[in-house]
């Protein structure tokens, strides 16, 4: 066989494998950014009602999965724990998919540049977002 034409062939067949990923990453970054609308909004408002004070507010944004293993008790030592009055700014990562629910880290920031990381797990019920999960990442 002659080498030009298997270098031909080649450098064909590794082109189509870098257009082939490169239309599954498409399609799957579309796919994630279509199926998290709505999560930022309801970011903001969890956070508006715990800044106001309107916990129960707060604590009806999630699920019935998360009320059920977290009482109301439970969830405000735990907002307590964190002192959230502190922090003033809030920067969200990067959704990501695992199965049907959707994580998002997002980082509280106060004004001396310190960070608290958190990881909010979200499901969809009824065709609305609700917290399924909320909990600080465990070091890597």
């Amino acid at each position: 066989m002659d080498v030009g034409l298997v270098r031909d062939i080649g450098s064909k067949a590794l082109l189509a494998g870098a257009g082939a990923l490169l239309l599954y990453w498409t399609i799957s970054a579309v796919k994630l950014v279509l199926s998290a609308r709505g999560i930022n909004p309801l970011i903001k408002q969890f956070f508006t009602q715990v800044a106001s004070g309107q916990i129960d507010g707060a604590y009806l944004l999630t699920t019935k999965n998360y009320r059920s293993h977290v009482n109301r008790q439970q969830f405000i030592r735990f907002l307590a724990g964190l002192q959230l009055n502190k922090y003033r700014n809030l920067k969200s990562g990067r959704p990501r998919l695992q199965e049907d629910q959707v994580i998002l880290t997002v980082k509280l920031k106060t004004d001396d540049k310190e960070e608290l990381p958190l990881d909010f797990t979200f499901s969809k019920i009824d065709e609305a977002w609700r917290i399924d999960r909320i909990q600080k990442p465990t070091a890597a």
